[in-house]
């Protein structure tokens, strides 16, 4: 068990180190200059979306997961952040095309730029990572379907937010964060 965590570990950590920060950091920015966030993924791509606003929402960020009930319109000075490996989901890119419409600024983070989401999105940040399709570009994997990637994206995204945190510290120390923590747990 210790060498399979070893393992995913270091494949994790050598896609992390192809990421390219310039795309990172134009990511933290879109969505410190947004003046709501729209966060949409599927599957496992969508719990790391969850994940993501959840931080997001404990740094006060205004931010909603697509789907839900409480979100609410999209706006011209809003950012939606697609989560989708392979950057082509249909329901995703109908999510962007949408977005485009109504005049929004539209993220990505994905393994593939060049995919139907990439060429809608203004920001895009690609993670070098095992997808399900297995394809002949992608690094090899003991993981099972898109694990490398969502584990990736979620590590990438965690980094956004201190990132933005250590930017934009005024308010944002570990007790500020706490105190918008859930407390009906």
């Amino acid at each position: 068990m210790k060498e399979i965590t070893k393992s995913i570990v270091n494949e994790v950590s050598e896609v992390l180190g192809q990421i390219n920060p310039e795309e990172s950091m134009k990511l933290a920015k879109e969505l410190h200059h947004a003046k709501k966030i729209f966060v949409a993924g599927t599957g496992r791509s969508g719990l790391i979306g969850k994940v993501f606003a959840m931080r997001m929402m404990h740094s006060d960020y205004p931010i909603y997961v697509v789907g839900e009930t409480i979100t609410p319109s999209i706006k011209s000075d809003d950012l939606l952040l697609i989560i989708s490996g392979s950057g082509s989901t249909g329901s995703l890119q109908q999510y962007a095309i949408k977005a485009k419409e109504v005049g929004a600024t539209v993220a990505l983070v994905t393994t593939n730029k060049t995919a139907a989401i990439g060429q809608l999105s203004d920001c895009t940040v690609c993670i070098p990572a095992a997808t399900k399709k297995r394809l002949a570009s992608e690094p090899e994997t003991i993981q099972p379907l898109g694990s490398q990637f969502d584990q990736t994206a979620h590590l990438l995204l965690d980094s956004v937010v201190v990132y933005l945190l250590e930017q934009h510290p005024k308010g944002h120390n570990h007790t500020a964060l706490n105190q918008k923590h859930a407390n009906l747990e």
